[in-house]
């Protein structure tokens, strides 16, 4: 059975909820496997990442969300938290009044939180007693936040565009945390539109107008992603569905 099922989901916005951004979508991640989604701007992979996590507001209009078999759709998302989902945004949250080792410690015993931030190219020496706050850059609160997740160890970790926020010198970091997870045993949804991230996963699907456009190998998955030579989702009819 997988961990994760994503069957036939449909999730619309606006005034009647039927402007879609999901039509149907279907799909499924084994236990500890890194599976990679693929796609432009405007295709649903953040929809998709939000609606897995429980955020407010996103609840499917059909179709089902199962972990283990189990329907999680009404569940809220600190229910789907203590199941082991947790997410990476792609903006990080900043926190005033709490240093990053204490913000690596919460609800985390056994973790170690030098480890964890070794593991995303920060020196435990110069952050672990640095406030988790604006003075901080991007990419710095981004390192911190995937230590986090780490840290958690969770079942199923949702990373959207891990890479966001981070610069390029710095991809071989997020290789690192994705092969970290993967060690722990824990499944990962990478959200991502770079084809270089998308090749470092088990298996991967390219997303196109709120359907999986194709899955497989990820090399094959990125080198069609590459020749679609489509920068943004119009919301209209692709010829490539």
């Amino acid at each position: 059975m997988p961990l994760l099922e994503v069957n036939n989901v449909v999730y619309g916005v606006g005034p009647d909820k039927k402007t879609p951004i999901l039509a149907g979508l279907s799909l499924a991640l084994e236990q500890g496997e890194v599976h990679a989604l693929l796609g432009t701007n405007g295709t649903g992979k953040s929809t998709l990442a939000n609606l897995i996590m429980g955020c407010e507001g996103y609840r499917p209009a059909s179709g089902e969300i199962r972990l283990d078999g189990t329907l999680i759709n009404k569940l809220p998302i600190h229910e789907r938290a203590c199941l082991g989902i947790t997410m990476a945004w792609q903006e990080p949250v900043r926190f005033e009044g709490i240093t990053t080792r204490d913000y690596l410690a919460l609800g985390r015993h056994h973790a170690d939180p030098a480890a964890c931030l070794s593991l995303v190219g920060l020196s435990p020496d110069l952050y672990l007693d640095r406030m988790v706050d604006k003075c901080l850059s991007g990419g710095e609160r981004k390192r911190i936040e995937l230590a986090s997740i780490l840290a958690l160890g969770p079942r199923l970790a949702i990373l959207d565009e891990p890479d966001s926020g981070i610069d390029m010198l710095s991809i071989q970091d997020v290789i690192h945390v994705i092969s970290a997870f993967k060690k722990n045993g824990s499944a990962v949804l990478l959200i991502t539109h770079r084809e270089e991230i998308a090749t470092i996963s088990d298996r991967a699907s390219q997303v196109c107008h709120g359907k999986i456009l194709c899955s497989g190998i990820p090399e094959n998955v990125a080198q069609h992603y590459k020749a679609q030579n489509c920068r943004t989702c119009g919301k209209g009819e692709c010829h490539y569905v």
